[in-house]
């Protein structure tokens, strides 16, 4: 009767309990210690096929980069097989109202040699993120005594007044500035993403089985009761 009673306790318990994450808003995620983080979704380049030249201006302004840095960066790349399910049905509708026998014939052909290449072949796609954090008490400014007591209170929610909310995003965002720079001076695009965009990557991330069958609201469709 205990163990049965331990085991439905554990399955009431919220995955959500176990995240750093306190609440994602105004594009920002905010951790459950106050600080903050930014994501950007970042493009690349296929530095094989530059020239020369190209290579080491693009060396030398990463190098730059790396120089004007003076706070910490996390760097993600993240595969995913190639999900191409919303391709295949528009070729199946195309499939239904093509009236041309011949046509209609190959673009069956069409979509299942699609479908089987990327099963075959196991097609990956994938994407690359800069998360870019600010903490108003940075590591340099706390005593070894509160980042030691640090390690207790992560897990505690803290609560921000949206004040302080703001200025600190404005601090954070003139980081994102900085580093949306310097990235552009190597050629590489980077875009912030939106409230629903980091809900989605975060979704994805910690279920990618469920993602592509169990697609989000949009945040302003969500009906949140209080």
């Amino acid at each position: 009767m205990k163990s049965k009673k331990l085991a439905n306790k554990k399955i009431k318990t919220s995955s959500q309990e176990h995240l750093d994450i306190a609440e994602i808003k105004e594009d920002v995620v905010v951790l459950k210690d106050g600080t903050l983080r930014a994501v950007l979704l970042v493009s690349s380049i296929n530095f094989s096929l530059k020239s020369e030249e190209e290579q080491n201006a693009i060396i030398a302004a990463y190098i730059s980069f790396l120089n004007f840095l003076e706070f910490p960066l996390q760097i993600i790349i993240q595969s995913r097989q190639l999900d191409i399910d919303g391709y295949l049905e528009r070729l199946k509708k195309i499939e239904k109202e093509q009236t041309n026998e011949l046509l209609r014939m190959q673009t069956a052909e069409y979509r299942q040699y699609v479908s089987e290449l990327v099963e075959i072949g196991d097609i990956m796609t994938k994407r690359f993120y800069i998360v870019i954090p600010y903490d108003p008490l940075s590591d340099k400014q706390k005593s070894w005594v509160k980042r030691f007591l640090g390690l207790f209170t992560a897990a505690k929610e803290v609560k921000i007044s949206q004040e302080v909310f703001a200025k600190r995003r404005h601090a954070l965002f003139q980081r994102v500035e900085h580093i949306v720079t310097g990235l552009a001076s190597m050629s590489v695009k980077a875009v912030v993403l939106d409230t629903q965009s980091l809900i989605e990557l975060y979704y994805n991330t910690y279920n990618p089985d469920v993602y592509n069958q169990e697609k989000l609201v949009e945040i302003n469709k969500l009906r949140v009761e209080e």
